[in-house]
């Protein structure tokens, strides 16, 4: 935290549109983005899932091709290197392979090391054909400004996920996505994702930065939006365009995450919690 219990920070959502199969072109791309997000003063920049590889795979085959080690691989090596050379945190997905294992995940890269690795709880569709579930849970990483949890897409359709980060601290909730169109969308309303998202953050009192990708692939269509929501559960910056490329930069106070669980003098939204009442209630 800075001086005054006070933890300012630009954080960025890229919001870009992938190719499947084309890493290398992908990594340029999401750098120039990147490069554009420092120079507007982001400090901790969020990437859409699987950006480096593009998400409707063929089969598992191409999957596992285009995979990588978080230790050594390609891209999380070019990833460092820039989070070093830009004095950034950045959160991107990526396709992980962890011997003959895959995981949809993203990685947390500080300017200094590796932080650590996000594995997607909830798979999606036919991502089901391709990865394991994640099996590390929702682990929360400390930086100099503030405490980072992760969840990638689908996770977010369950409060679990916002709650386990809330009650391990963390500040803000990076979220790596594709988000795809969900049925019954209503004209003129916000999109499902961008609620769940401001839902979560005023539940749990957390920032959320989530970054999807526009574009079609393979005939699968995407949705944008991306959205930086405070503590309070309110967009800061976008939701932005459902069909162009973006960078929403929002200035935030990390500190406020904490202030704003405390609804008034009487109700803080996780020291309210009933857990003996919900155990009674069944196995939900």
């Amino acid at each position: 935290m800075t001086a005054g219990n006070e933890s300012r920070l630009g954080v960025a959502c890229i919001q870009m549109q992938p190719e499947v199969g084309a890493k290398s072109r992908n990594v340029a791309h999401a750098t120039e983005l990147i490069e554009q997000a420092h120079a507007r003063g982001a400090r901790l920049i969020v990437l859409p899932e699987l950006c480096n590889t593009g998400y409707v795979f063929e089969s598992r085959e191409e999957a596992f091709a285009l995979s990588e080690t978080l230790d050594g691989g390609e891209t999380i090596r070019a990833w460092a290197s820039l989070a070093t050379r830009l004095d950034v945190t950045l959160v991107a997905g990526y396709a992980e392979r962890d011997g003959d294992v895959l995981y949809n995940s993203a990685a947390i890269i500080g300017p200094r090391q590796v932080l650590g690795n996000y594995r997607k709880l909830h798979l999606w569709g036919d991502e089901h054909l391709f990865f394991e579930p994640g099996n590390l849970g929702v682990p929360v990483f400390h930086t100099p400004f503030g405490r980072v949890a992760c969840a990638i897409c689908y996770d977010i359709w369950f409060p679990e996920v916002f709650r386990l980060a809330a009650n391990r601290g963390a500040d803000i909730l990076c979220v790596p996505t594709n988000w795809v169109p969900m049925p019954a969308q209503p004209d003129g309303l916000p999109v499902m994702a961008n609620l769940l998202a401001m839902a979560g953050a005023h539940s749990n009192g957390l920032f959320v930065a989530a970054a999807d990708r526009v574009g079609h692939e393979r005939g699968q269509p995407f949705l944008g939006c991306s959205v930086i929501v405070d503590a309070h559960g309110w967009p800061v910056a976008g939701p932005a365009s459902a069909t162009d490329e973006a960078v929403l930069v929002a200035q935030v106070n990390l500190a406020d995450a904490r202030r704003h669980r405390q609804l008034n003098a009487f109700n803080h939204v996780l020291r309210d919690r009933r857990p003996e009442v919900y155990r009674s209630g069944g196995d939900g």
